[in-house]
C-alpha cells in the first residue's frame, strides 16, 4: 500500500516500509520523547508505582497499570461499567460482578465518552451535542449538575494535571481548560478536521492526536500550545484511537477506513509502517502485563491481539454472529475486555485469557466510550481510561 505523507514544518514522509526491527530500549541517553519521565510534581509514587525496569535500559509506561495497584484515592470505590448511550442521550451504569444495570440516568445530548479525571475522582460524561460535562462520584455512581462546555467529544488531560484538554471535534480546535471548572483558559486552532483521540510521549511533553475527517494526525506541544508536526494518512485514512507502546517508542494509530493501525516513530514523528488488523479498526487497549495490543474491529465484529514485541497480529476474536465492538477498557485485573456494541445496543465482555465472548448485555442505543472503573495507575491522562 503507497500513501502521500506530508508534514508541516519538515521533511516528506515515507510511507509503509518494510517490517522495522523489535522494539528497541529506550535508552537515558534518548530523544527526550522516549525517555519515561518521573510522575508530574504533584504526583506521590509509591515504589511499587515506579517505572519497571526490565533491564537496565528498558522502561514500561504501563508499569503502574499493574492488576491490585489501585490508588489509595479509588480503594474504596465500588467497581462499576459505565456505558454513554449516544442514541439515547443516557448512561447505563453496569456491576461486572453480576453483569446486570443497577443505575440508569439521562445526560445532554450524544455522550461520547466517560473519561476518568486526572486525580481520579471524578468520572465525566462528554455530550458532545449538548455541548457540557456531566460529572459522575465514582464512589457512589450517581451523576451530579452538568457543567457547561462546548463541543466536549472527547477529553484528555495533561501529564502534569494542570488542563483538561478538550477535544473540541466539529470546531477543529483543542481548547484548554480548568481540569476543575472547566473554565476555558486558551484554545488551539488546527490545521486537520475532526480531531477526536490521542496520547502522550513517554515524558509527557507531547500529544499525538487523530483527525479522522481529513485523514490527518497532529503532533501538538500542549504547554504553548502549539502545532509541530502535520502528518497527513491520505483521503482514504480515518485515524482513530491513538495508544503508546509500553517502551514509549511507537505511536499506534487505529485507521477505520484501511482496515488496521499506523505505526508512527514517536521520537521522529515518521509513519513506519502499517499493520492490517480488520475491517473498521477503532479502538486501542493495553493489556495489564504490557505484552498486547487489543484492536476493536468495529467493522468485523473482531478484536485482533497484537504483539508489541512482534508488532504483528497473534491472535483474532471473534463475536459469534458478528458485531460492531467500538470502545471500553480491561477490567482492573485484566482478565476481561469490555467493549460497546455501537450499533448493536449492546456491551460486549471478552474473556482476555481465551478471547471468548463471555457476555452480551443489552443497553441504550449507541452506545460508545465506555468505561471501566476504577483501574490501577496513580493518574489519568483521560479518554475511556488511560493510565500512569
Amino acid at each position: 500500500m503507497t500513501v502521500a505523507l506530508a508534514i508541516i514544518g519538515g521533511s516528506a514522509l515515507a510511507g509503509c516500509a518494510a517490517e522495522p526491527p523489535a522494539p528497541r530500549a529506550a535508552s537515558p541517553g534518548a530523544v527526550r520523547s522516549r525517555v519515561a519521565s518521573a510522575p508530574p510534581a504533584s504526583v506521590s509514587p509509591s515504589p511499587s508505582a515506579s517505572i519497571e525496569a526490565k533491564g537496565r535500559d528498558q522502561v514500561d509506561i504501563y508499569a503502574a497499570d499493574r492488576p491490585g495497584m489501585l490508588s489509595p484515592v479509588v480503594k474504596g470505590f465500588r467497581s462499576l461499567v459505565y456505558v454513554p448511550n449516544s442514541e439515547s442521550g443516557t448512561v447505563d451504569v453496569i456491576d461486572p460482578e453480576t453483569y446486570r444495570i443497577v443505575r440508569h440516568f439521562t445526560v445532554g445530548a450524544l455522550p461520547q465518552h466517560v473519561v476518568p479525571s486526572w486525580d481520579l475522582k471524578t468520572l465525566w460524561v462528554n455530550n458532545n451535542r449538548g455541548n457540557s460535562l456531566t460529572p459522575i462520584d465514582p464512589r457512589t455512581g450517581k451523576p451530579g449538575r452538568p457543567v457547561p462546555v462546548e463541543d466536549p467529544y472527547n477529553l484528555y488531560f495533561s501529564p502534569d494535571g494542570k488542563y483538561a484538554l478538550v477535544m473540541a471535534e466539529r470546531n477543529n480546535q483543542l481548547d484548554l481548560r480548568d481540569p476543575h471548572s472547566m473554565k476555558l483558559l486558551r484554545s488551539l486552532s488546527l490545521p486537520c478536521r475532526g480531531i477526536n483521540h490521542g496520547d502522550f510521549s513517554a515524558d509527557g511533553s507531547v500529544f499525538l492526536a487523530s483527525c479522522e475527517f481529513s485523514g490527518d494526525l497532529v503532533v501538538l506541544d500542549w504547554r504553548t500550545p502549539s502545532v509541530i508536526r502535520h502528518i497527513h494518512l491520505g483521503h482514504m485514512s480515518m485515524p482513530q484511537d491513538v495508544k503508546l507502546s509500553p517502551d514509549g517508542t511507537v505511536f499506534y494509530v487505529a485507521d477505520m477506513e484501511r482496515h488496521g493501525v499506523w505505526l508512527v516513530d514517536a521520537a521522529t514523528y515518521k509513519v513506519m509502517r502499517f499493520l492490517p488488523t480488520g475491517r473498521g479498526a477503532h479502538g486501542l487497549y493495553v493489556s495489564r502485563d504490557s505484552r498486547r495490543l487489543y484492536v476493536s474491529n468495529r467493522g468485523e465484529g473482531s478484536v485482533s491481539v497484537v504483539s508489541f514485541r512482534k508488532r504483528k497480529v497473534v491472535d483474532v476474536w471473534r463475536i459469534p454472529g458478528g458485531g460492531s465492538p467500538d470502545m471500553g477498557g480491561v477490567s482492573a485485573d485484566g482478565t476481561k475486555l469490555w467493549l460497546s456494541g455501537r450499533y448493536h445496543g449492546v456491551v460486549y465482555v471478552f474473556d482476555t485469557r481465551d478471547g471468548k465472548v463471555v457476555r452480551t448485555i443489552p443497553v441504550g442505543a449507541g452506545p460508545h466510550g465506555l468505561c471501566v472503573y476504577p483501574q490501577p495507575g496513580r493518574y489519568s491522562l483521560g479518554h475511556t481510561g488511560i493510565f500512569r
